[in-house]
C-alpha cells in the first residue's frame, strides 16, 4: 500500500489511495480475527516474515477527515476541508546489545483548497524519519541502565513542550545525530543530545499540494543540542527536571533563516495524576541569545533575545465511576515588544502542543508564543476503552504589539487591545478493537475577542468552528 501511494512525484488519486487503505484494513483485520482472538495478541506482520527472534515490526494507518469554518488566519481559506492519511511502518532488530532500526512515515493530504493553511506539518510523503543503530548497557554499577543511539531518530524529552515526537500532527519532528539516555534504579534519568533537526521537504506550495516525494535535509547549519536531568521521588512520588538546550542556525546557499542562536534553560516540577490525589505540573523556561528579525537576506541586524514561558497546572482525580479529573491551568509565553533592539517572542523549538492547547492541523490557533491564558479542564474515563475531555481557555496577548500566538494576526500599534477571545475544545477517544482499531474525534470553537476582530489583518470571518474524526488502525 505504501509503495502504491508513494509512486513517483505525481499527485495520487485519492479514490485509489482510499481503496488501498480500505483493502489493507479489511485484509489485516481478517488476518487477526482468523488467528482466533479479537485482542490481536499475535502480530500478523511478524507472522508474515516468520517471526524471527529479536525482530520488532509495527505498522499503522490513520485516516483523518477535518473541516474548519470562520478562519482566523490572514490570507488563508475562510473555510476548508481536508482528508489526510498517515502511514507508519517501524522495524527494529535487537541483536543484544546492538539494535538497528528504521521507520518509514508517509503523510499526505487530499481535498484541501488551493489557499489552504496546510503545509509541512501536514505533508511529508515517503520519509525515512528513523534509521539508527543503538547500543544497550544493561548492567551498569548500582543497577542503572543506559542506551546510546546514533543516526536518524525521533525523541520525546520531559513534558514534550520543547522536544517531541508528534502524535496528533500528520508529520513529526525528527533529528539526525546522537543521544545517550541513562536511567538509575531509583528512576533518575539523564539525556544528552546532539542533533541536526530534519528540515521537512518539500516546503513550497506546489510540492505540498501535490504530495511530492522529497528527502528531508539535515545540515550543520541547523543544530540542536543539550541535556535533561530528572530526579525521581521528589515531594513523595513527584519528579524534578532541569534542562538546557542550545539552538544554532545560520543561512546556507539554498536557505535563508533568522540566524537563531538561542539558549533555553528551564525546570519542571511535576506529579502524575492518581486516584484520590492532587497532582501538579509546574514548568518554566527562559530563552536568551541572538536572532535576526526576519529571514530577509538584507536583514543583517542581530537582536538580543529575552523570552520566557511558564506553565502551571493543578488537578485532582476523584474516585468512583468515570474517574473524573478536574484541573486548573495557566500558561504564559512572552511576545515581542516594540523595542527595535531586542526580540522577546518565545521560540517553542521542537515541542508539541495538541495535549495542552487543542487540535492543530487546520486549526492550531494557540501555541507557546505571545500568550496569557487561564483555563479549566475535565477528563473522564467511562471505561477501559474510552476517555474524553473538555477544556475552556480565556485568551489574551502577553504583548499587544506582537502577533497573537499561532494566528498570524497582528496590530503593531497595540490599538486593538490584548483580549483575543475564548476557546472551548472537546475530545473523545474509543478503542473499537483492542490493539487493532481506535477512534479519535474532537471539536474546537474559538469565540473571537476584540483583538481578532479589530486588528488590521484580522479576517472578517466570524467565530472559528473546527471538527475532526480519526480512524487509527494498528498492527
Amino acid at each position: 500500500m505504501v509503495t502504491e501511494i508513494g509512486r513517483g512525484d505525481a499527485h495520487p488519486n485519492p479514490v485509489r489511495a482510499g481503496r488501498h487503505v480500505r483493502n489493507w484494513l479489511i485484509a489485516a483485520s481478517l488476518s487477526v480475527l482468523a488467528s482466533g482472538t479479537a485482542q490481536a495478541e499475535s502480530n500478523p506482520l511478524l507472522e508474515a516474515v516468520g517471526a524471527p527472534e529479536g525482530l520488532t515490526l509495527k505498522a499503522s494507518v490513520r485516516s483523518r477527515v477535518e473541516g474548519i469554518d470562520g478562519q482566523f488566519r490572514p490570507n488563508a481559506a475562510e473555510d476548508d476541508f481536508m482528508w489526510s492519511l498517515k502511514t507508519d511502518i517501524f522495524a527494529e532488530y535487537d541483536a543484544g546489545p546492538v539494535r538497528v532500526g528504521g521507520e518509514l512515515w508517509d503523510a499526505r493530504t487530499y481535498g484541501q483548497k488551493k489557499d489552504s493553511s496546510a503545509g509541512t506539518t501536514e505533508v511529508n510523503a515517503m520519509e525515512l524519519v528513523q534509521a539508527y543503530i543503538g547500543l544497550d548497557f544493561d548492567d551498569l554499577p548500582g543497577g542503572s541502565k543506559a542506551m546510546a543511539k546514533a543516526g536518524r531518530f525521533t525523541l520525546d524529552i520531559g513534558s514534550r513542550r520543547l522536544i517531541a515526537r508528534q502524535a496528533f500532527r500528520n508529520t513529526t519532528n525528527a533529528y539526525t545525530g546522537a543521544y545517550v539516555d541513562w536511567r538509575s534504579k531509583a528512576g533518575d534519568r539523564l539525556i544528552l543530545l546532539w542533533s541536526m533537526p530534519q528540515i521537512r521537504l518539500p516546503d513550497d506550495a506546489d510540492g505540498i499540494r501535490h504530495d511530492r516525494v522529497e528527502w528531508d535535509q539535515e545540515t550543520t547549519d541547523l543544530q540542536l543540542f543539550g541535556g535533561s536531568l530528572t530526579k525521581a521521588n521528589v515531594f513523595g512520588n513527584g519528579t524534578l527536571e532541569v534542562y538546557g538546550y542550545r539552538l544554532f542556525e545560520r543561512d546556507s546557499a539554498t536557505r535563508q533563516t533568522r540566524d537563531r542562536r538561542l539558549f533555553t534553560p528551564g525546570f519542571r516540577l511535576a506529579r502524575k495524576p492518581a486516584n484520590g490525589a492532587f497532582d501538579f505540573d509546574l514548568e518554566a523556561a527562559y530563552q536568551f541569545g541572538e536572532t535576526r528579525g526576519s529571514t530577509a537576506a538584507a536583514d543583517l541586524t542581530d537582536l538580543d533575545v529575552s523570552a520566557y514561558f511558564v506553565h502551571a497546572e493543578i488537578g485532582k482525580t476523584f474516585g468512583g465511576a468515570w474517574s473524573p479529573r478536574v484541573s486548573v491551568h495557566f500558561d504564559e509565553a512572552s511576545g515581542d515588544g516594540p523595542s527595535a533592539r531586542t526580540y522577546n517572542r518565545f521560540d517553542n523549538l521542537y515541542g508539541a502542543r495538541r495535549f495542552e492547547f487543542g487540535p492543530t492541523s487546520l486549526y492550531g490557533a494557540v501555541g507557546r508564543s505571545n500568550l496569557s491564558s487561564p483555563g479549566v479542564r475535565l477528563d473522564v474515563r467511562p471505561d477501559k476503552r474510552t476517555d474524553a475531555s473538555v477544556m475552556y481557555r480565556a485568551l489574551w496577548l502577553e504583548e499587544a504589539t506582537d502577533s497573537f500566538s499561532s494566528t498570524g494576526v497582528r496590530d503593531r500599534t497595540g490599538a486593538s487591545g490584548r483580549f483575543a477571545g475564548h476557546q472551548i475544545e472537546a475530545r473523545v477517544r474509543h478503542t473499537l478493537i483492542p490493539d487493532l482499531l481506535r477512534l479519535d474525534t474532537g471539536v474546537a470553537y474559538l469565540a473571537k475577542g476584540r483583538f481578532l476582530h479589530d486588528a488590521p489583518n484580522a479576517p472578517d470571518t466570524g467565530d472559528t468552528k473546527y471538527a475532526y474524526i480519526d480512524l487509527i488502525f494498528d498492527l
